[in-house]
């Protein structure tokens, strides 16, 4: 009796975390471009270059997080163990860093 369904589920998954990975790129990347505009000032890209490099880190991370899941599942007997919540506390983590970054700049405001 296996307990594992190789279904859909995991792919859809990857597929969220995919979707996760590449909504930070295309936000990181208009925050690049748009924030030393608003704001004036070229340390602005900090902050979009940082995230494009989380994102990148974020699509191979949860690719290998889908191995692990798959073959932690697979009826046939491996040592993995399930992965922890780590890749989810970061993305936590990274949102609410981005949310704290958006109120200063709301608290900056736009030079006159």
């Amino acid at each position: 009796m296996t307990q594992y369904d190789p279904g859909l589920q995991p792919e859809r998954t990857q597929l969220a975390w995919r979707r996760t990975a590449l909504s930070i790129a295309v936000v990181s990347l208009i925050a690049a471009r748009a924030l030393p505009l608003i704001l004036g000032s070229g340390v602005w890209v900090i902050p979009g270059v940082v995230g494009v490099a989380a994102s990148a880190v974020l699509w191979v991370a949860s690719a290998r997080r889908a191995g692990a899941v798959d073959r932690a599942l697979s009826p046939v007997p491996h040592p993995d163990r399930m992965p922890d919540g780590r890749l989810i506390a970061v993305v936590v983590v990274f949102t609410i860093a981005a949310g704290l970054l958006a109120l200063v700049v709301l608290l900056v405001g736009v030079p006159a």
